[in-house]
């Protein structure tokens, strides 16, 4: 059999403690973060309109906490049974160590399922769906999707795009076009629309600059030609870390393919795609700690160890985000790195229980 009915008793008691610590950390999180945005209150954005956007936000901030959210599920519902001496029991009627951690594995995996999903499918559109929504109370009908603009590399032209709005229509759009370091052609347009499989610029100047002289040329309309799509315009200039798996994917191949330096979309990649080793990890620290050398501690204290633990195992791979980009190692060793760690001491503290 997959499951008995021991392995059915561990699991809800991991995953009902799991469920409990994520809504407590959503709660706090919605209460604090609530406070925080209602100074952001403007026009028809009011009180209740910032409640409402945090609420669309769940499905993304539920995500952010899962590793935190697990790690300390597990050891609240691997703690009660020991606090009963369930486990005791367990070992007792010769149920191996390594049987009642697969039993607990059991539940993570449908938590790693749900979180995959959930990335890939909910949260990226229901983040974006939020921004265009608080923006649209506050600016009013057509407001923009998202403020964050910059500049963009394509071939040998730089791009500076100011903003996109919900319709795709880019606007206050600047293309440099250079012929080695020499600036020939600066394209300036009011907004760029997406239309058919083109761009069109509209209200675009166009200024030539030639060796002793320049050439301006007005256009109500020009066409914008470039390999860049709506979708693609879209992963550049929304926020990495909120974008699905494979759209960070498709953003890095982009990026290299015009010499670009691609670490931050790999980075949040690898730790998407990684996250069932995360989880793994961290449930095995967890269980050190109950079967370990905290094992005969309060449930409390335990807690403790497992807050630090987490938040030392985030810092970490805070740390290692940007070390990747400075010394050049690939960004999965930033997310590999404290998942093997975390691992190889869970494995360490259990082994020396027997």
């Amino acid at each position: 059999m997959i499951t008995d009915r021991l392995d059915r008793y561990i699991a809800r008691h991991v995953l009902g403690a799991i469920l409990v610590v994520q809504v407590v950390l959503l709660g706090l999180d919605l209460v604090i973060t609530y406070i925080n945005d209602l100074g952001d209150i403007e026009g028809d954005y009011g009180a209740f309109q910032v409640f409402v956007f945090l609420l669309m936000r769940l499905p993304w901030r539920f995500y952010q906490y899962a590793p935190v959210g697990v790690l300390i599920g597990a050891l609240i519902g691997l703690g009660t049974m020991a606090s009963s001496n369930e486990l005791t029991v367990m070992r007792a009627a010769g149920r191996s160590l390594t049987r009642i951690l697969w039993g607990v594995m059991k539940p993570v995996l449908l938590v790693v399922v749900l979180l995959l999903l959930m990335a890939e499918y909910v949260s990226p559109r229901t983040e974006q769906f939020a921004s265009a929504w608080r923006l649209e109370q506050i600016q009013g009908e057509g407001a923009v999707v998202t403020q964050r603009g910059g500049w963009q590399r394509e071939g040998d032209s730089f791009y500076r795009f100011g903003a996109i709005r919900a319709d795709d229509t880019v606007l206050d759009l600047t293309r440099y076009h250079f012929d080695g370091q020499q600036l020939r052609e600066a394209v300036s347009a009011q907004r760029a629309v997406w239309q058919g499989d083109q761009w069109q610029l509209e209200e675009a100047a166009v200024t030539r600059f030639e060796e002793s002289s320049t050439e301006v040329e007005h256009h109500d309309t020009l066409v914008w030609e470039t390999d860049l799509t709506p979708d693609q315009l879209g992963r550049l200039l929304r926020e990495v870390e909120s974008q699905a798996p494979s759209e960070l994917w498709a953003l890095s191949r982009y990026l290299r393919t015009q010499g670009q330096e691609a670490s931050a979309p790999l980075l949040h990649f690898w730790q998407k795609l990684l996250l069932p080793l995360t989880l793994a990890s961290l449930v095995l620290v967890a269980a050190s700690f109950v079967f370990g050398p905290l094992r005969t501690v309060a449930a409390g204290t335990r807690v403790f160890y497992g807050v630090i633990t987490g938040l030392s195992f985030k810092y970490l791979q805070d740390l290692l985000a940007p070390a990747s980009t400075i010394f050049g190692f690939s960004p999965a060793w930033a997310v590999l790195a404290p998942t093997l760690i975390c691992a190889v001491l869970g494995l360490y503290l259990l082994r020396r229980t027997g």
